[in-house]
């Protein structure tokens, strides 16, 4: 239902031609940082603020890494690596990732799941 909100059925990815969910910001059969697209007739929206959410759609553990990728336009992978890293040097790491985890509301993210098997 998700995919026919954000403008139908799936889409190629221009960098290895396979097949990707649509709306998805990145590639996660090769990583590759997908371009814009706007729904057919749908006018684009300028002036909307971004919010930061919990991602409900691409989660590991609570979905505080996919909603700070999402929020930054990065890959969720490379925000879940950062904050492994993170924890490995003292301080409040695991602190503001359970600050966030309460803080944070829960919502979609454009980043689809990752976890998802790859069809070939």
């Amino acid at each position: 239902m998700i995919h026919l909100l954000r403008g139908g059925g799936p889409m190629n990815c221009p960098n290895c031609q396979k097949d990707i969910a649509a709306g998805s910001k990145f590639c996660y059969n090769c990583g590759a940082k997908q371009p814009e697209t706007a729904a057919p007739g749908v006018p684009p929206r300028y002036g909307t603020e971004k919010r930061l959410v919990r991602s409900t759609n691409d989660r590991k553990i609570a979905g505080v890494c996919a909603g700070v990728a999402d929020y930054f336009d990065l890959d969720p992978t490379i925000v879940r690596v950062v904050w492994l890293v993170a924890t490995l040097i003292p301080g409040p790491n695991i602190l503001a990732y359970i600050i966030l985890w309460i803080a944070v509301p829960e919502g979609l993210t454009g980043v689809t799941s990752t976890s998802a098997p790859a069809r070939y």
